[in-house]
């Protein structure tokens, strides 16, 4: 009886599990559309590429601003008219060419289609890449999990107000993962982190070595990966080249007149306009610009900081026999710690949905570190939250001004750097786990015992 009552229960829980990702998964996909139809950030990030590829198409030089606001204009005829949000996409274009040659198909059509389009491929890539996660946490914990990623879900509205690419790639990263560490559909597994790669290589590039550094099947996928990946990118690169011959230079200097003082990309206090959902940076060098805002200073500080960090979860994972548990906890630290050093946004912490599987393990094993995976990872699922981010940068803007001195600094830190902050804390922790207590999974835990009995 008792061994019929247990898969009963077990069944029993991954249903209720299911059920909470279920619900969350509705919930996600209404508060985005509402937030859509409503947001002056309205599809924002989805019109950069948009019109970048719009001006492929005809022929004209996407990262040249004239060529970008010519071709927004035959749609919306009037620039002024245009919300103020949807107008600054026409400023520069910073996105590659393999980003921009993958939206081709979206850009043959026209605007009203492509976001809706683009908005059900956001949505149905982002589910199933939580559903894959809470299939490899559902193993250990599924409940507490699907709760867990449900959150996650309903704090991700953001992905679909605002269309960036972050939503697509990132769950082609996180689908890709789960393909290799469960050994099915690899070739497709290949597939997307080649594009994920391809298109947004500062976000999976991390996850990409992992695999790199696991060494065995793992490192030939990852080499397969890289080879499919720049078969997809050298044809974009020529087609721009032959459009756009300078391309490189002009991306530059986008990224570069982007990251000036007071711009959309400036990590210091001047450059976040809480007005502007996606606005939102997450590295450590808006951490420390509250105290200096200067890139001679807060640039050499990040990198010393997550430098060392960096290569202490390399070390590990290069010198340590790959493990399914083992596994997990690297991924769980690098998707924190990945988005540290360099430029990333707000919504880019949906790579945080690799850190669920390991939670679900450390939870499932019981502990301190069980109850320090809760807090983290939880911590990490409201405070990268879209709605409560949004809300912080706006009402502790004028904290810096009126709290003057260490005080203020320490404040304004608190409440207006919350999430390269808890990605700190997350991706250390995670580290020290993968480090200090490395875990080897079942199967080869089993396998040890059977070669000991043996022996003896």
């Amino acid at each position: 009886m008792a061994t019929d009552a247990e898969p009963e229960a077990a069944k029993r829980l991954r249903f209720d599990g299911l059920v909470w990702l279920m619900l969350s998964s509705v919930m996600f996909v209404m508060l985005g559309s509402v937030f859509e139809r409503v947001s002056p950030d309205s599809m924002a990030d989805f019109g950069s590429v948009y019109y970048g590829s719009r001006c492929l198409l005809q022929h004209s030089d996407p990262y040249q601003e004239s060529d970008l606001l010519r071709t927004f204009q035959a749609d919306h005829k009037e620039y002024a008219s245009a919300p103020d949000p949807l107008r600054r996409v026409v400023m520069f274009c910073v996105n590659l060419p393999t980003l921009l040659a993958f939206v081709i198909p979206f850009a043959l059509l026209p605007w009203g289609p492509a976001h809706l389009l683009w908005m059900f491929l956001t949505a149905a890539s982002f589910i199933l890449a939580a559903y894959l996660m809470w299939n490899l946490a559902a193993t250990n914990a599924p409940v507490i999990s699907g709760a867990l990623i449900g959150l996650f879900l309903l704090g991700s509205e953001m992905l679909l107000e605002i269309g960036n690419p972050a939503g697509i790639e990132v769950s082609l990263c996180v689908i890709a993962v789960w393909c290799f560490l469960r050994d099915r559909f690899v070739p497709a597994g290949i597939l997307c982190l080649a594009l994920s790669v391809a298109a947004k290589p500062h976000v999976a590039g991390l996850v990409w070595l992992y695999f790199i550094l696991a060494g065995g099947p793992y490192r030939k996928r990852a080499w397969q990966t890289l080879a499919v990946a720049a078969v997809l990118s050298l044809p974009a690169a020529i087609w721009v080249s032959h459009v756009a011959p300078h391309w490189m230079a002009e991306l530059q200097a986008n990224l570069q007149t982007a990251s000036t003082h007071g711009s959309v990309d400036d990590p210091g206090p001047a450059g976040v306009n809480s007005q502007s959902h996606g606005a939102i940076e997450i590295s450590l060098q808006t951490v420390f610009s509250i105290f200096r805002d200067d890139p001679r200073f807060y640039n050499p500080l990040t990198y010393l900081l997550c430098g060392p960090i960096l290569l202490v979860w390399a070390l590990t994972s290069l010198r340590r026999r790959f493990s399914q548990d083992r596994a997990r906890l690297a991924l769980a630290a690098i998707a924190a710690l990945s988005m540290l050093p360099i430029y990333h946004r707000l919504h880019d912490t949906s790579l945080l949905l690799l850190a669920f599987p390991a939670f679900a393990m450390l939870w499932a094993k019981g502990g301190p570190n069980s109850w320090l995976a809760l807090l983290f990872t939880g911590a990490g699922a409201v405070l990268s939250s879209d709605i409560p981010v949004q809300q912080l940068a706006i009402h502790s803007a004028h904290l810096r001004e009126s709290t003057p001195g260490l005080a203020g600094q320490l404040l304004t830190l608190a409440l207006a750097r919350p999430v390269p902050l808890v990605l700190l804390v997350i991706g250390i922790f995670y580290l020290w786990v993968y480090v200090r207590h490395p875990v080897l999974d079942t199967r080869e835990g089993k396998a040890r015992k059977i070669a000991q009995h043996c022996d003896s």
